[in-house]
């Protein structure tokens, strides 16, 4: 039979055809918002993610598959790690812009946001200021650092011009920052943007409270580097997952609960390097389950 009305089935394949679209891309977007939604740490402004240190044995570009992998939807870079994906450049502050637009496309696709960069050190002041402007580049909102005591001044003007946070990280006794009174001398007077990088792990290495020294930094902490460890005041002492080691995981969750900390917690799982994908899931799904209990 000759159809009579070939206009209108045109126009309703059409609109199906935009329907089915729209749905599938409602679902895609919900999907990705439901995921971070449903995290328990969202509701406390806590973004947990990983830094990308503890896949150093990959390029960045496969770090944030495995990142994606564990959950996580934040990702803290470091200088030195190989960009990937079939660039030799490194993530380091100097990358070509080609570089810096690959990194932004592969981001988005992946739905993971880069909220940090570091740790950084560098004996050249003048590095700083082009630090900072690479990182306001890639829409970075934390500096993990630590700056010659000369140069502290600078970064805290730098802090207020880009509107970026600098957070002085504290690796094992005798580095200059390993006690948290030292930060405290360090950032007094200076810009409110600049304040601790709390490595809990690293202050465990050194024999110190991770409860206490949150409680000395309170109302100055930025963001942590997140770990619990086998051993207590031992700088040799290794990963393990959260919630199992001596770290108190459970009472330091609680402390930035209590000092209603906001901001960034990084995963920095710093052991079976060649594997630790289960190690880091196991260690968020432990962390999610502490959160929500009262």
């Amino acid at each position: 039979m000759k159809n009579t009305y070939p206009n209108t089935n045109k126009l309703l394949l059409f609109a199906v055809m935009i329907i089915t679209t729209y749905i599938s891309c409602s679902s895609r977007l919900n999907s990705s918002k439901n995921t971070t939604q449903n995290d328990p740490e969202v509701s406390l402004g806590w973004k947990l993610g990983a830094q990308a240190y503890t896949f150093n044995r990959f390029s960045f570009t496969q770090a944030l598959s495995k990142i994606d992998s564990c959950g996580l939807h934040f990702v803290e870079a470091y200088p030195s790690q190989i960009i990937g994906g079939g660039i030799q450049e490194k993530m380091d502050f100097r990358m070509s812009e080609t570089s810096k637009t690959y990194l932004q496309k592969l981001l988005k696709a992946k739905g993971i946001r880069l909220v940090s960069y570091g740790v950084i050190t560098t004996k050249d002041s003048n590095d700083w200021e082009k630090i900072f402007a690479f990182a306001k580049s890639m829409g970075v909102e934390n500096i993990t650092c630590e700056p010659q005591d000369k140069d502290i001044p600078l970064v805290s003007k730098l802090c207020d011009k880009y509107q970026i946070n600098a957070a002085i990280h504290n690796h094992p006794n005798p580095s200059i920052y390993w006690k948290p009174d030292v930060v405290l001398n360090t950032i007094k007077g200076q810009s409110k943007r600049l304040g601790a990088c709390a490595d809990i792990g690293h202050w465990v290495r050194s024999g110190l409270d991770p409860i206490a020294a949150l409680k000395q930094l309170e109302g100055h902490v930025i963001q942590l580097h997140f770990k619990d460890l086998n051993e207590f005041g031992n700088v040799k002492a290794h990963d393990v997952h959260w919630g199992t080691g001596v770290s108190n995981v459970k009472g330091v969750i609680a402390e930035l609960k209590r000092q209603q900390f906001k901001g960034v917690i990084s995963a920095e799982y710093e052991y079976n390097w060649e594997n630790n994908v289960p190690d880091v899931t196991a260690s968020v799904i432990n962390f999610r389950k502490i959160v929500q209990e009262k």
